[in-house]
This record gives structure tokens, sequence and C-alpha cells, in this order.
């Protein structure tokens, strides 16, 4: 099969396009390599997958990496014309809670005009198969634990939720009207090597490793759903079998199921690192939920989801990475 995975070069997407060419398929890479963070960590993501053409046997090769946004038609136009794409994993975004309360305007702009445009490409090239990186944060403040995928969702209390869940409409308004199989995954703070420079454990362990305060936000008794990418990879593999093998549109959650307070998250990171933290205490940020914790009997279910990586067994791998780097 033929993939066009969008954030090809992020953390989730490169660890995406790396597992799908070791199962043997072809894939095109897009990504605008925007400066959200320094672009050239996106850069080193993809050395692998580009490496990986170099034993291609196909008369194309079996990685294509293409830089554009999402926004400019043309580019789309361009992409979907010259390759025969089988399915689309749309995981390109403008991410995180604070930035969008800053920029609203450009998070709109990215993750809904920029989901209508692909939506539009699939329809006009009769492709039927779409997966849609959706949030956790869409819950906002859910009183409800763990959370369903059945709980109403119509209060986000960020932009960029705002956008994750305007998202999931408009692919279910193209499911209805064209009858595009659609898995809407929604991630629950996902983790491990490459994790993006701005999230709180990437963020807290390089302070940390410099004898630098970290911010802490609040009480440390909010929780997070730490979701393992290599489970979060996992995930997404079984939703392309649920798209492939029926019509229909579904959210899924993919999390581990296990709330972790901040204060312990900060405690198992100092004990991987050897490091200790100074901690420069701050009060709760807008936008920012207290609480994720995700149900995932659903995706048990009708995926086979089974996510198996412990929480400290993961940090212990994010760090070893962080370390050789």
């Amino acid at each position: 099969m033929k993939f066009l995975i969008t954030g090809g070069a992020g953390f989730i997407g490169s660890h995406l396009c790396e597992k799908l060419l070791d199962l043997g398929h072809q894939v095109v890479c897009l990504d605008n390599f925007n400066d959200a963070y320094d672009p050239q960590i996106k850069r080193e993501n993809v050395t692998k997958c580009l490496a990986s053409n170099r034993v291609a046997t196909l008369e194309e090769p079996r990685y294509v990496l293409i830089e554009g946004d999402l926004r400019d038609e043309q580019r789309l136009e361009e992409i979907f014309s010259k390759h025969s794409i089988d399915v689309v994993i749309h995981l390109a975004a403008m991410a995180g809670v604070r930035p969008s309360i800053a920029n609203p305007i450009l998070y709109y702009d990215v993750n809904v005009t920029g989901t209508l445009n692909l939506l539009e490409k699939c329809r006009t090239y009769h492709i039927d198969k779409f997966i849609f990186a959706s949030s956790s944060s869409v819950y906002g403040n859910n009183e409800k634990v763990p959370f369903e995928e059945t709980d109403p969702v119509d209060n986000p209390i960020s932009p960029y939720a705002a956008t994750k869940k305007s998202g999931e409409l408009l692919c279910y308004t193209y499911h209805h009207l064209y009858k595009t199989s659609i898995a809407c995954l929604r991630f629950f703070t996902v983790y491990g090597p490459r994790q993006r420079p701005d999230l709180a454990i990437h963020k807290f362990a390089k302070k940390m490793l410099n004898d630098e305060p970290i911010q802490l936000y609040g009480d440390g008794k909010s929780t997070r759903d730490y979701t393992y990418i290599d489970d979060i990879i996992d995930g997404i593999v079984k939703s392309i079998d649920f798209v492939s093998n029926k019509t229909a549109y579904e959210i899924f959650n993919l999390g581990e199921c296990q709330a972790i307070r901040l204060d312990k998250m900060i405690h198992l990171l100092e004990k991987v690192l050897g490091k200790e933290a100074l901690i420069e205490r701050l009060p709760h940020q807008e936008g920012d939920v207290y609480h994720t914790c995700a149900s995932i009997e659903k995706s048990k279910r009708v995926l086979g989801y089974s996510p198996d990586t412990e929480f400290e067994e993961g940090l212990k791998i994010f760090a070893d990475w962080l370390l050789k780097k």
C-alpha cells in the first residue's frame, strides 16, 4: 500500500513512517518543517527513512519526502495527481494548548482549513481511507474518568482543542457524504525518543540535566495519561486495518488508561536521569486540562489495541535516548 503521512517528519510521524516502511509499504511524507521548534530536529528525524531508499528494489523510491503546507492547494494537487495514494494518515497540525491561545487564527487556518483541504483531495481522487490524529484535549475538563469516546466534547477550553473537535466533525461530514472510511484517533500525551522539545517530559529533562529550574504550573496534582510512542504506533497501524476492512466512521482513544500525577512524573524523571529537579512553582495555566485518562475498552475490542509499556520503563528508554544525543 502507499500512504500519505502528513506531519511525517515530526515525533509521531517519523516513527510511523519507519514502521510502515518496515512493514513493506510505500510512504509519501509531507511536512512543512515550520519553526514551531527547531526544524533541524525534524530533518534529523527523517534520516533513517531517507536511507531506506538506498536499498529500494522498486522502480520508484519507497519513501518520498515532500516539503509543503496543507494550506497550499496547488502543492496538494501536485502530490495527489502524481502519487496513487491508498490511505491518508493526517498527523500534521499546529500543536500545543498554550501557543494556541496566543495565536488562535493560525491554529484554525492550519488545523481546520488544512484538514478540509486534505478531505477535499481525498474526495476528488476517490481515496476512501482516512485516519485523523485528534487529541485528548477535546474532552476539556471532563469530570468523569476515564474518558470514553461517547462522552460529550462540546466544551473545549483552548483553541487547539476546538480545532481538533472541528477536524473530527469535518471527518464525519465526509464519511456521511462520500462514504469515506475514517478513524479519528484521540492521542493521550505521547512520549518517548524524539518527543517534541516543547513537551513537559522532554523540556523538564533538558532543564534538569542543565541544572536549571523547571516551571511547575499548579499544585502538582494534575494528572496525564502518558502513552509510549510504540503503543501509539501500534494503535495507528491497527486503525489502518480498521479503515481498510469496513466503511465506517469511528473515534478511538489511544492511551494507557493510567493517570500519572505531575509530581510523580517529575519524581520518576529524577530517578531515571539520576538528577534532582529544581522547581519553580507557578499558577495554573489557562487552557490546560486538569486530568486526562483514557478508557481504551473500545480500542481494545474493535482495533485489538493493547498498550504494554509501563510508564517508568518508557521514561527509562526516553532518558537513555536523550543522554546519548
